[in-house]
């Protein structure tokens, strides 16, 4: 039967998430399955948050509150921001969707790294625009460049700083250097997913910058540092009249009540949050010191994952690692062949893991 599907869609490819624990075990028959390959927080999430969820069962047949009000009183306090400012959704993949289709109509164009979280380009294709992508430089953006491809087509420029996959981060003075170049009727999209990571004090100010370029939308996230990432718990910071026109296309009961209340206690618990960025430093340089001593190149991060250069084959280190139950994300899947992406687990995890990574690499060099 031929059905009545829209060119745009027939066109694109599924994104392929990593692997789930339960679909490893059922296909390998094994019983112990760690996964390190989505980015996810070892460390889980605030009791707080694990308190207020338990409270919130008797509410499970009530609507949340479409506002998200409680969530942007808070954040609005904690940022020194207006409510109006905020807009949330399930996650920072709905909100991707939601710019895209406000902004991007056929025959624009939305420029991106060649390297970067894929959704961009996804919900780019979907509207029927154009994705522009540009090279990394050693693995980093290139700012320059990407400045360099604007046209009178282009509509949005996306950042992810850190970047995805590769963890890179570009300095506020490297941003500075470029940001008067895009046009102000170009959307400045700065993905911080992974911001609550970074440990270095060079990292840009967007909230800051946001004051005085009206065309700034900045994107968070409760999946990685705060341990939410099923309740799909995402938002947004723009100027007030852009947000209300996105709020006019996010769907009014995107984020459900455990979501909102949840992300509401993540954010009042900066213990917690400490905790968790000081654990992913430690780790990081645990892991990055085993990459060294076994001589592979990695890209500095400041994430809560790494990309290490493999020196070959990454499907059959992928494998290796699969069948003892380690589950990473192989670099041909994120168009970086011979490298892998691995997230930081728990201390356990991160050693178990440099110990099969050499393994697999000194087995592959040997056949």
């Amino acid at each position: 039967m031929n059905y009545n599907v829209r060119d745009e869609v027939k066109g694109m490819a599924k994104y392929v998430a990593g692997k789930p624990i339960a679909e490893v075990k059922r296909e390998l028959g094994i019983d112990k399955v760690v996964k390190l390959a989505s980015n996810e927080n070892p460390l889980g999430c605030s009791k707080k948050v694990k308190e207020v969820i338990m409270e919130l069962l008797g509410e499970v047949n009530m609507y949340p509150d479409a506002t998200s009000y409680e969530f942007k009183e808070c954040l609005s306090t904690k940022l020194n921001i207006t409510r109006d400012m905020i807009f949330c959704g399930a996650g920072s993949d709905s909100l991707i969707n939601v710019l895209c289709t406000v902004v991007l109509d056929k025959g624009d164009e939305s420029l991106m790294p060649e390297i970067t979280f894929p959704r961009y380009e996804s919900n780019t294709l979907l509207m029927g625009a154009t994705p522009v992508k540009i090279p990394l430089k050693n693995n980093y953006l290139d700012l320059e460049a990407m400045v360099d491809a604007i046209t009178d087509k282009t509509k949005i420029i996306w950042f992810c700083n850190p970047n995805n996959p590769t963890g890179s981060m570009f300095t506020a003075k490297e941003f500075n250097n470029i940001i008067d170049k895009i046009p102000r009727e170009v959307l400045i999209v700065m993905d911080e997913a992974y911001g609550e990571y970074v440990t270095s004090d060079e990292y840009p100010d967007s909230l800051e910058l946001l004051k005085k370029y009206r065309n700034i939308i900045i994107l968070r996230t409760f999946s990685k540092a705060y341990g939410l990432a099923s309740l799909r718990f995402g938002y947004g910071i723009a100027r007030e009249e852009l947000v209300d026109y996105l709020n006019r296309v996010i769907n009014a009961f995107d984020t459900n009540l455990f979501a909102q209340k949840s992300a509401v206690e993540a954010l009042k618990d900066e213990e917690f949050l400490a905790q968790v960025k000081a654990f992913n430093e430690e780790e990081r340089d645990y892991l990055t010191s085993q990459f060294e001593k076994m001589k592979l190149e990695y890209v500095p991060s400041q994430a809560n994952f790494l990309m290490v250069n493999v020196r070959g084959d990454d499907k059959s280190i992928h494998e290796y690692l699969l069948q003892r139950g380690y589950i990473i994300r192989p670099g041909f899947l994120l168009d970086m062949p011979g490298w892998l992406r691995v997230s930081i687990g728990t201390k356990e995890e991160n050693r178990e893991f440099c110990k099969l990574l050499g393994e697999a690499i000194e087995e592959r060099d040997s056949k």
